[in-house]
């Protein structure tokens, strides 16, 4: 079941951490195993997230209708995109020795997002999320708690600079239903 609404309140109280020397080698060494798969992962991870969260699909207009897994799997565009995104997490994860780099490669991620694609920040949350999952499952036998806290550390990490980013741009976030409030009219008189 997709949930997105309710999401900000505990936006708002995570923060980011920076990663230890041991958390960051814990964090490429998965990651690297990965990477080397990266264009089946990538998918791997965009088609898991289109399935569970299909509201996500509405920011591409070129897969946006794609129901079965298989013509997403299939899809030039969403492979595309998943070159792109995996392509963005390895210079985050190659970077974690350097805040600055990592920050500035987030911004422009979370800016691009916000004002060209008017995406909602939430969905990094869960998309980060997902990538959590495919990675565990990836390595079920040789993911320990210190390897998983790391990557939860990182989720953090990259979720706190991309809503930043938003933040920064003067994102205001979209409620999905909310009802306007009740137009007031003018009184009669007597």
């Amino acid at each position: 079941m997709e949930k997105v609404a309710g999401e900000m309140e505990i936006e708002r109280r995570e923060r980011s951490e920076e990663l230890s020397e041991a958390e960051r080698k814990a964090v490429q060494a998965t990651w690297a195993r990965l990477y080397a798969h990266c264009e089946d992962v990538g998918v791997a991870i965009l088609v898991r997230f289109f399935v569970n969260f299909p509201s996500a699909k509405q920011y591409f207009s070129q897969f946006k209708h794609m129901e079965d897994p298989l013509e997403m799997e299939r899809s030039p565009q969403l492979r595309k995109h998943a070159c792109r995104v995996m392509g963005a997490l390895n210079t985050v994860v190659e970077n974690l020795h350097d805040p600055d780099k990592v920050s500035s490669v987030l911004a422009l991620v979370g800016k691009a997002h916000a004002l060209k694609h008017k995406v909602e920040p939430v969905y990094f949350k869960i998309l980060s999320g997902v990538i959590l999952e495919v990675i565990a499952e990836e390595f079920a036998n040789d993911f320990p708690p210190e390897t998983q806290r790391a990557w939860a550390k990182l989720r953090g990490l990259i979720y706190s600079h991309v809503t930043a980013a938003y933040k920064e741009v003067g994102w205001v976030q979209q409620v999905p239903n909310a009802t306007p409030p009740p137009a007031t009219l003018p009184s009669s008189g007597p």
